[in-house]
């Protein structure tokens, strides 16, 4: 039983705007509205409304989850401009904010908000809802997802199999098989107990955040299937709040296009380890890139390299191979068209090369983070290699040769100081660092 609010106490507070926002954040979530007597629940004013539409929790349960909102209304998460003034809330248009979270309110570490598509392409997201069953501009978002085929089917699945996110455009859905939905809801932080493959204990609530975050974006739920604690190259999922994910923040790779050499060497050098974990591992997962850019990866603060964005993260099951073969045009719904439309037509995940991710890359990204950086002739050396790494005509093998070939270039141009801390000083007593 939660305690009873008392409405001078909601007076008398020093933060008692904080609390009204929390107040009316809470307001989205049915539990939390039937512990409260509606004659205990503050008035919000319009001025305050902004927290509410800001993070999106007026759209909810349309949207990721709420697991870290009490963060925020407890500012225990601050943007970088709080400090000032704890209710004056960034631009509302930005794809990503910085912002520090505490556990204690005495230690503080940096962390990224960051949304899962624009602001611009979330109202035309929810103008296609209610576009869907001739509704106006305006309508109940959540009333009418649920409405549908397919949540119906989630509402009755004891677990989530193939059928039930086929026709979903994520990457991470193209070719799933049975073993990475079990850990999609084994593993999924949004709701109170994890650990069964069962979504006996998801509620209607829970069930619809995840929907919703398949649909739209993924990479919130390959942060908490495949974790950086674990091994896997993926910066922490701290939680949701709203169309809001929360997750330890790094600099995007474009920052350092200007590095000196041997911090581009270091990073060439570790995004090409990166590719390779992800190609090979001891779960069997295949992952590839449907495409890249810079802002993708980010560096931490110790300069360790990471996945920034894996939505572009594709996954094959070497082990069990997909269970269900997906036709166009078969199982499109609404929940199909959330972003990118119904038109987009997905390859057949036989025809996924190997060579995928490292010729995208070599193409894209490390010609820029490398060049003219180095004297003659290992710059003339590197050139040769991203050239023929980024060549898509060339045989897998040919890729993977000529990867492994820039690896060892690179590999004695990273020095071994105290500004490269994710690997000092164990490179003093490493020989093959």
């Amino acid at each position: 039983m939660r305690p009873r609010l008392k409405p001078e106490a909601t007076v008398l507070h020093p933060a008692w705007p904080v609390l009204l926002l929390w107040v009316s954040a809470l307001s989205c979530s049915i539990s939390a509205l039937a512990s409260l007597s509606p004659s205990l629940v503050p008035q919000v004013r319009t001025s305050y409304h902004l927290g509410r539409t800001f993070f999106g929790l007026d759209k909810c349960n349309a949207c990721i989850g709420t697991s870290i909102c009490k963060k925020f209304f407890k500012e225990e998460i601050r943007f970088d401009n709080w400090p000032t003034s704890p209710l004056e809330l960034p631009p509302d248009n930005l794809p990503f904010y910085f912002a520090n979270y505490s556990d204690d309110s005495k230690t503080w570490r940096p962390v990224e908000l960051s949304r899962l598509i624009t602001k611009h392409q979330n109202e035309i997201s929810d103008q296609r809802i209610c576009a869907s069953v001739g509704a106006p501009k305006t309508c109940s978002i959540e009333r009418i997802l649920r409405k549908t085929g397919r949540f119906q089917k989630w509402l009755q699945a004891k677990r989530l199999t193939p059928d039930l996110v086929q026709g979903l455009p994520s990457p991470l859905l193209r070719c799933p098989s049975q073993r990475l939905l079990d850990r999609v809801v084994r593993r999924y932080a949004e709701v109170a107990d994890a650990g069964s493959i069962f979504m006996d204990h998801f509620t209607d609530r829970d069930k619809l955040h995840l929907l919703y975050t398949l649909a739209v974006n993924a990479h919130p739920i390959l942060l908490q299937i495949f974790p950086g604690a674990e091994g896997w190259p993926m910066p922490k999922y701290l939680g949701s709040c709203g169309r809001f994910l929360v997750s330890t923040r790094t600099s995007p790779l474009q920052e350092f296009y200007g590095a000196p050499p041997d911090q581009a060497a270091d990073l060439a050098y570790q995004l090409l380890g990166v590719l390779e974990s992800l190609r090979s591992n001891d779960l069997n997962y295949f992952f590839y890139f449907t495409h890249v850019d810079p802002g993708m990866f980010g560096i931490f603060n110790n300069g360790h390299l990471f996945i920034r964005d894996a939505s572009a993260l594709g996954v094959i099951d070497k082990q069990e191979g997909s269970q269900v073969a997906t036709k166009v045009g078969e199982n499109k719904d609404i929940f199909s068209c959330l972003v990118s439309g119904c038109q987009d037509k997905l390859p057949s995940c036989d025809t996924v090369p190997e060579k995928q991710s490292l010729v995208l890359v070599c193409r894209q990204l490390l010609p820029r983070l490398l060049q003219e950086k180095f004297p003659s002739p290992v710059q003339e050396e590197i050139n040769r290699m991203l050239a023929r790494c980024g060549e898509d005509t060339f045989p897998n093998s040919e890729i993977l040769r000529a990867a492994n070939q820039l690896k060892d270039i690179l590999r004695p141009l990273r020095t071994c100081d105290p500004s490269f801390a994710y690997r000092y000083p164990d490179c003093k007593y490493n020989e093959k660092f």
